[in-house]
């Protein structure tokens, strides 16, 4: 391991939180909110100090960067930016327990948006920024993260998925279809043009609900809530407290934010025909309409008219798959028909390559492929043929990684779900709970559903779905790493 190189870039990142936390210390600084701005203030002195000791003096040659520095450096750091980023929201006392402080803020940063307050308009503005702005950075971080800080991996890993020398399975298990990571020659090249694409379609939607009438602060935020498939409102009544035109607008963005972002590079390049006929992509939207469609109908009754009952489903549908966590109604009273539905969303997810989170659709076309496979071959009795997607072969090596990853996911989930049963919560409360934050959603079920929050769980729940948040977003395996001694030893 190659510590001289994980300072480098850890302090890299430290100092990359600190610039980002300055536009909140503006909003705090211009409506005058003393205490906050104080807090961003010692905050940011703090990260800045830290970021330039332990990176100031590593040199070039020491910068030097393989897979295993490259996977502890995603895991340190996201476990860092949440410690920090929660520094504010303590320092300000707006948020007086620490530990509620650190759920909140690594909901945001891994875009779960489950929250801990009662009364999200008592925060201040510029702390309101923030939260919402924690959103915006951690869902295009781990894209990014992949791309920039382990360019290794797709040195090594070819567009089959046969796998490069690296095992990086961050890589490897997130993108097994045969576009990711192929943008163009470079890297750094390709990290720019996902942030183009995520800072128009961001900027875009900022433009539509503001020609709906949404007051601009609540569009900004929005908007990067959004964006990040994040949740996190800015009203006590969530989203709403907005227009329907608002909703419908939020709705169509949420589900853009769940596809493939190289889907969109090859339509901006002309390759439009290719990018519509992504097998993935085709089939999210697929479950999109097909889950709309039957939950419309079982929630009919709940509303006045057909059509009211379509706008709030696909809201919802649209919310969920995505992980975003947006609500315009309480789907807790909706009928267990659509209570079941929803929490298959949660798990399925959205696109890989995207800012939603959940196991993702790709992994579920591998394993239900797999599995009629498997029936086929019990059938007939003879050799099937390769899972393919997009018409190219996935590599058997890859189908063994997912379910390998779908083992671990369900194993994590089940011992958090044994730790949230010392608190006093019913099953479907507990168990909605984990699987929300183990895929990044954020609402579950019954107080900790659409209009409700995490508040009364105790410390440990706390901190227990806090590392479900972050093993959901960085796809488990780098914080796995991070315990293993292999992972430490000296390189060469």
């Amino acid at each position: 391991m190659n510590t001289s190189a994980l300072l480098f870039y850890i302090g890299r990142i430290l100092i990359v939180e600190a610039l980002a936390m300055l536009p909140s210390m503006a909003i705090s600084l211009l409506t005058g909110e003393v205490t906050s701005w104080r807090a961003f203030v010692i905050t940011i002195a703090t990260l800045a100090v830290i970021g330039l000791a332990i990176s100031l003096p590593v040199s070039k040659k020491s910068r030097e960067l393989h897979s295993r520095e490259g996977i502890a450096i995603v895991a340190i750091s996201w476990i860092l930016l949440s410690v920090f980023g929660a520094m504010p929201f303590f320092l300000s006392k707006e948020i007086p327990s620490f530990v509620s402080a650190f759920f909140e803020c690594v909901s945001g940063l891994t875009t779960t948006g489950a929250t801990i307050l009662t009364d999200v308009e008592s925060l201040s503005r510029g702390m309101l920024f923030w939260r919402s702005f924690t959103h915006w950075i951690g869902g295009m971080g781990v894209l990014v993260f992949t791309l920039a800080i382990m360019p290794e991996a797709y040195k090594s890993t070819r567009t089959t998925h046969t796998g490069g020398g690296d095992l990086l399975h961050l890589v490897q298990a997130e993108t097994p279809g045969p576009i990711v990571g192929k943008l163009v020659p470079k890297t750094a090249h390709t990290a720019a043009i996902l942030y183009i694409i995520y800072v128009s379609l961001t900027l875009l939607q900022v433009i539509f609900l503001l020609l709906g009438g949404m007051p601009a602060f609540d569009a900004v935020t929005v908007s990067l809530g959004t964006a990040g498939t994040g949740g996190f409102a800015v009203r006590n009544a969530g989203i709403a407290a907005y227009s329907t035109y608002c909703q419908v607008v939020i709705a169509i963005f949420m589900a853009l934010f769940g596809v493939n972002f190289n889907v969109y590079f090859l339509m901006l390049t002309g390759n439009i025909r290719r990018a519509l006929k992504s097998e993935e992509m085709r089939t999210y939207f697929g479950i999109m309409l097909a889950a709309t469609a039957v939950i419309s109908i079982n929630v009919i009754s709940y509303f006045k008219n057909i059509w009211q009952a379509i706008h709030h489903s696909f809201f919802t549908v649209s919310s969920i798959i995505t992980t975003t966590g947006f609500a315009t109604v309480d789907f807790n009273t909706w009928p267990q028909l659509s209570h079941y539905i929803l929490l298959i969303l949660m798990v399925i997810g959205g696109s890989s390559g995207s800012t939603a989170g959940g196991i993702k659709v790709i992994r579920s076309m591998i394993v239900a492929k797999g599995a009629m496979q498997s029936f086929r071959s019990m059938l007939h009795n003879r050799r099937v043929k390769v899972i393919t997607i997009d018409g190219k072969a996935i590599d058997e090596g890859v189908v063994s990684k997912v379910n390998v990853y779908l083992n671990i996911y369900v194993v994590i989930s089940a011992i958090s779900l044994l730790i949230l049963s010392l608190d006093a919560i019913s099953f479907k409360e507990s168990f909605s709970s984990v699987i929300a934050c183990i895929n990044n959603v954020g609402p579950g079920f019954g107080r900790m559903g659409a209009v409700g929050n995490y508040s009364t769980l105790s410390n440990i729940s706390k901190l227990t779905l806090s590392v479900d948040m972050l093993l959901g977003r960085l796809e488990i395996y780098p914080i796995i790493m991070l315990f293993m001694p292999s992972m430490w030893r000296k390189t060469g």
